[in-house]
């Protein structure tokens, strides 16, 4: 396996410093939040490789346990952060944390004792790569698909009314917009799925060809792994936006916009 030198890594980053620069000289208001998230993105690889390496020798289930819990709080954190209208109290950050982690385990468990049947499943060297490209992706949809039913209840929250008044319940009164939320959320993986192997080759089955597998065993290995997150970000984004539904409305069939607020 070829390794790659920090010296190798710091000429790498110029091609990012180079679109800062750019960035200000433009003004776009780009390059602070370029630059922050790149050293964010270095610390916390740094720390999963530390923490991975760690897990890898001991092998201890309740430490994979734990790390994959932290990967899913974090992840959470990240698709409520990406909201600009949110939902009041817990419900802010359980809506998508609680979707990520019903998502992620079904995903996640399914593939390890089905699929890749390792022994014993709860190996890290397996779990944690794999929640991750699962999360990552799922995490994305769920945001987007979050976004879109929130802002369409609110902007068309007169026709939803009067679809309720007339006596419809509120998941009748609320189908069109969940409908093309769940479209919206899909649309990243569809795209994906769509343009694998003839636009572009998939992180996982690069890096497998660069290791120097064996092109055919990586493109399964990459199909499974599709397979997987399309079934975790439909999942995930499909129980976040019937439970906001829930939340945004009551027994009595009411629409609850109260329970809402708009993040400047």
């Amino acid at each position: 396996m070829i390794t790659i030198g920090y010296t190798e890594l710091a000429i790498g980053s110029l091609l990012l410093f180079m679109h800062a620069a750019v960035s200000l000289w433009y003004r776009t208001g780009v390059a602070v939040s370029l630059l922050v998230a790149a050293l964010r993105m270095v610390v916390q690889l740094a720390l999963m490789a530390y923490v991975l390496r760690y897990l890898f020798v001991t092998q201890a289930g309740f430490w994979t346990l734990i790390a994959a819990l932290v990967m899913i709080g974090f992840a959470g954190y990240e698709v409520t952060a990406r909201q600009k209208r949110r939902l009041r109290g817990v419900w802010t950050y359980g809506v998508g944390t609680g979707s990520l982690f019903i998502a992620a385990a079904i995903v996640t468990l399914f593939a390890l004792l089905v699929q890749i049947k390792a022994e014993p499943w709860y190996q890290a060297r397996y779990v944690i790569p794999l929640l991750g490209m699962v999360l990552g992706n799922t995490m994305t949809g769920m945001a987007v698909g979050l976004s879109h039913v929130m802002d369409v209840l609110y902007r068309e929250r007169d026709m939803i009314e009067g679809r309720l008044a007339l006596g419809h319940t509120k998941w009748q009164a609320t189908q069109t917009v969940v409908r093309s939320a769940l479209q919206t959320g899909m649309i990243g993986i569809v795209n994906s799925m769509s343009a694998s192997g003839l636009v572009f080759i998939p992180g996982m089955m690069t890096g497998q060809l660069m290791a120097g597998a064996d092109p055919v065993e990586a493109a399964k290995y990459q199909a499974l792994v599709m397979f997987l997150i399309a079934g975790g970000t439909a999942i995930g984004t499909t129980a976040a936006i019937f439970l906001s539904v829930w939340r945004l409305s009551d027994g009595r069939h009411r629409l609850r916009l109260d329970r809402l607020h708009l993040i400047k």
